[in-house]
């Protein structure tokens, strides 16, 4: 009688028990080497934008506007510009003028952060405007809201600081405007005199007094929407 042999259950467990094993080596082998390896390129890149777009909340604001900055002069050279002051508030709706505020939050605007500097010679105002939106591509919307002729409305709105030299620098006096965009950052700029008047009587206009704004912004700008390489290691990263 040609019947098969059965195998014996010992021999059977014995192959159940190595088959598994063996799979149980692959997961862990997968699992470990999942662990263990670096980042990718492209989680690198995410962990990169990721700090970039984080900076206006986790970075100082002494660090997002400094004490001064340097400029070209007009009549040439270098000089700095000081800052008067920084705003504790960051209010999309308050920081903008009306126009420009259904354009900012339809971007996600994030918050706005506000710094005024004066130049070397104390005779011009200028305030800075750090807006943070949801991503590069609302921030390039969002541009569109504000003139990229010089025109300072609809623009920022200027920040003034009772008991300075700043204290007159309202709407009325602002004469020239600025927007730049970059990564999910727009950062705009109003200038206008020390002396407080408003822009319809200043007379001739003369917008080379006002062109180190741009200057100023773009400063500003780099320095926050540049890259750093991530430390996976740190804290402060998330790769």
């Amino acid at each position: 009688m040609n019947s098969a042999r059965p195998w014996p259950t010992l021999v059977v467990a014995s192959a159940l028990t190595l088959i598994c094993a063996v799979a149980a080596g692959v997961a862990g082998s997968a699992a470990g080497t999942e662990l263990t390896r670096g980042p990718t390129a492209a989680e690198l890149r995410a962990a990169a934008e990721r700090e970039v777009a984080g900076r206006w909340r986790t970075w100082p604001t002494g660090r997002i506007f400094p004490a001064t900055l340097p400029y070209s002069a007009e009549q040439g050279g270098r000089e700095r510009a000081s800052r008067i002051g920084i705003s504790p508030h960051t209010s999309c709706g308050d920081s903008v003028d009306t126009k420009a505020v259904k354009a900012l939050r339809r971007a996600g605007c994030q918050g706005v952060l506000r710094a005024t500097y004066i130049d070397a010679l104390r005779g011009v105002l200028v305030t800075v405007g750090v807006v943070a939106l949801r991503d590069e591509l609302a921030a390039v919307r969002a541009k569109s809201a504000f003139p990229g002729t010089g025109k300072p409305a609809p623009g920022l709105r200027p920040l003034a600081f009772r008991g300075t030299l700043s204290d007159r620098f309202t709407p009325a006096v602002r004469q020239s405007g600025s927007v730049r965009q970059a990564g999910p950052y727009l950062v705009l700029t109003t200038a206008g005199q020390v002396d407080g008047r408003p822009a319809k009587s200043a007379g001739e206009q003369r917008p080379a007094i006002f062109a180190f704004a741009t200057e100023l912004a773009e400063r500003v700008l780099t320095e926050l929407s540049t890259p750093s390489i991530p430390d996976c290691g740190s804290q402060e990263w998330r790769c």
